[in-house]
């Protein structure tokens, strides 16, 4: 375990089953803190990462899963996870979502519906569930991976783009809100992560050009000057950062780990 300054306290990471959540959950958990699973994926490698998190970082662990789209299930999410800590969550990363690409006119509404629901409304019902409890605490932390499309927009992306923008708005909103009580409210906004969908991703391009992976891969990232994409832990190990007391006076503020991308 590194320096355990986060020991005792409780991670609640939705999307943490796989690629940037489970990152974060990791690196997290190496400074102590106990993590709250969300997500969703094969049953048996969900218990497997929970179990192994617990064993090689000795912390307290759980896994609780739901729809994000339907207000129940955040509820029962926070709910259940206050029966496993009672002491409530002081870190609130609200990771989950995904990605839809299609031209406006043709980009189907139920779509945009649910895309908002993962991305703006389901991190709006945690923050306002955990929040009391942290300020009563007088420490907390409340990241929203948001995305370099928080500051930028790309084409047959209106919905992603529309969302990352607010919850950026939403980050400041809540930074406000919290100031002067112990409690910090940031947004982490990358640029192209190397996860398993951006990999899938540059093979399906690579097959299409009918080049290599290599193709693929720089064709998504021309919009990097530094034509590499951002590591997993490079996002992780910065969440834990904002975790950290060097990071206090951070609040409403946004960390750009995107290769360069904005600086076009």
């Amino acid at each position: 375990m590194q320096n355990s300054f986060l020991s005792g306290r409780t991670a609640l990471i939705t999307g943490s089953t796989s690629g940037i959540g489970e990152g974060v959950a990791k690196a997290l958990a190496s400074r102590g803190a106990n993590i709250v699973f969300n997500g969703f994926g094969d049953e048996n490698e969900i218990k497997k990462l929970v179990d192994n998190v617990q064993k090689d970082y000795n912390v307290q662990t759980t896994f609780i899963g739901g729809d994000l789209t339907k207000e129940k299930d955040v509820q029962a999410l926070y709910d259940n996870a206050l029966s496993k800590f009672p002491g409530g969550i002081d870190i609130l990363v609200n990771n989950a979502g995904f990605q839809n690409v299609s031209p406006l006119e043709n980009f189907p509404l139920d779509v945009f519906n649910k895309m908002v629901a993962v991305m703006l409304t389901a991190p709006f019902h945690l923050t306002k569930l955990c929040v009391g409890n942290m300020k009563q605490k007088g420490w907390g932390r409340i990241i929203n991976i948001a995305s370099v499309h928080g500051h930028v927009a790309s084409p047959n992306k209106t919905a992603y783009v529309a969302i990352k923008h607010g919850i950026i708005g939403f980050t400041k909103a809540v930074a406000i809100e919290t100031a002067g009580t112990g409690v910090t409210c940031t947004a982490m906004c990358p640029g192209y992560v190397e996860t398993p969908l951006f990999i899938k991703q540059a093979e399906d391009i690579a097959k299409k050009i009918g080049g290599t992976y290599d193709d693929g891969k720089k064709q998504i990232l021309r919009v990097h000057p530094t034509g590499e994409p951002v590591k997993v832990d490079e996002v992780s190990e910065c969440v834990a950062f904002l975790c950290s007391q060097a990071a206090s006076q951070m609040t409403g503020s946004s960390l750009i780990v995107d290769g360069g991308w904005v600086s076009h």
